[in-house]
């Protein structure tokens, strides 16, 4: 590869890095994944997180094998997300990507209702993982199963939701939004059906966003847009997080949580 970037005040062959990328809404992940690896022409490429088509935000991307390398520790961290509810209409996907199974009328909801609700969610509790989703059965995705009509139940996994906060809620669309802060593993839209089930009335997760991965946000992220764009490799590269620096950010971040967890302690 003959293109070079600065770091540390030299330039040297970009053979590995990561890139913070706002995924837009409408396609996948695995496409950004794509597009990174050719723009770079580095063959292993991956990220740490896959973000439905629906949903929008922070995508880490992992470029060559140091990088790659990095993606559990990328994937453990707090997960923050920007939820948007439609209340009444339930989906067999729990998302807007499936077809409505069920639809109730919504009831009166005062703010401190609402907020009560999403009080009872916050802490440590078992979820378990919806039949639309990647989680393995037998060596294949639940999805796999699901889209045949075989509904999987999975044992419950221990999920920690450290913070639900309400962000709004409009009664003439029935639309509330609120904001997570979730561990690894937290499927967001089965939150989302279980407040509109605790509210009476159910709901399925319309849109979602991404707002920040462990000590990364996507405030600091590359729009995925630009990928696509005929100067789109000379955008990415300025973005380009060095492995190095990338470890150090993961290594600050756990400095600092262990003193949080210290002082509360």
């Amino acid at each position: 590869m003959a293109d070079l970037f600065a770091a540390g005040g030299r330039e040297h062959e970009l053979t590995s890095g990561v890139v913070l990328i706002d995924k837009p809404r409408g396609v996948t992940s695995f496409a950004m994944v794509r597009q990174v690896r050719r723009l770079l022409d580095i063959r292993k490429v991956g990220h740490a997180g896959t973000l439905d088509p629906f949903a929008s935000g922070l995508l880490i991307v992992c470029a060559g094998r140091p990088a790659t390398r990095l993606i559990n520790r990328f994937m453990a961290g707090e997960k923050m997300y920007r939820a948007l509810l439609q209340l009444g209409v339930e989906t067999e996907t729990l998302d807007p990507e499936g077809r409505v199974v069920k639809t109730t009328p919504v009831p009166a909801l005062a703010e401190e209702e609402i907020r009560d609700c999403l009080a009872r969610f916050a802490g440590r509790q078992l979820q378990v993982p919806p039949p639309f989703s990647a989680v393995k059965h037998q060596g294949k995705p639940l999805y796999h199963y699901a889209r045949r009509g075989i509904m999987i139940v999975k044992e419950p996994r221990e999920i920690e939701i450290s913070s639900l906060l309400f962000g709004g809620y409009d009664p003439l669309i029935q639309q509330l939004q609120v904001d997570v802060a979730c561990s690894r593993g937290t499927y967001v839209r089965v939150l989302a059906a279980d407040i509109g089930r605790s509210l009476g009335c159910g709901a399925h997760l319309l849109e979602l966003r991404r707002l920040a991965s462990g000590c990364f946000t996507v405030a600091a992220s590359l729009p995925g847009e630009v990928l696509a764009e005929a100067d789109g490799r000379q955008k990415l590269l300025p973005a380009m997080i060095s492995v190095e620096r990338a470890e150090a950010m993961l290594e600050a971040a756990a400095v600092v949580q262990e003193e949080d967890a210290a002082a509360t302690g």
